[in-house]
């Protein structure tokens, strides 16, 4: 697979509360992704970026919101989200330090 298409696909980390609870409970991690993104090339970027062993990829897409601006109305992009299974004894520290 194509390194620099690897380099693409992974827009950022979803910091939330259930995106917390899932690193706490569950060892996942959830990440923004390209909206053409598969779970293979999701897996193979989370390991070349971070230097870690994926066990598992769920990816789902996430309907933008309908939002109003005054009188006109308007509507978020979609986008899509990818929950990674870390193995067991892996982590991916967003914090960065104390």
């Amino acid at each position: 697979m194509n390194q620099e298409r690897l380099m693409k696909v992974l827009l950022g980390p979803v910091i939330s509360e259930k995106s917390t609870l899932a690193a706490d409970s569950a060892g996942q991690v959830v990440f923004r992704v390209a909206t053409d993104a598969t779970k293979q090339e999701v897996g193979r970027a989370v390991e070349l970026l971070f230097e870690v062993q994926v066990e598992s990829v769920q990816v789902l897409n996430v309907k933008g919101k309908r939002k109003r601006f005054g009188a006109r109305s308007g509507r978020r992009p979609d986008w899509r989200k990818a929950y990674v299974q870390l193995k067991p004894g892996q982590d991916i520290d967003f914090g960065g330090g104390a």
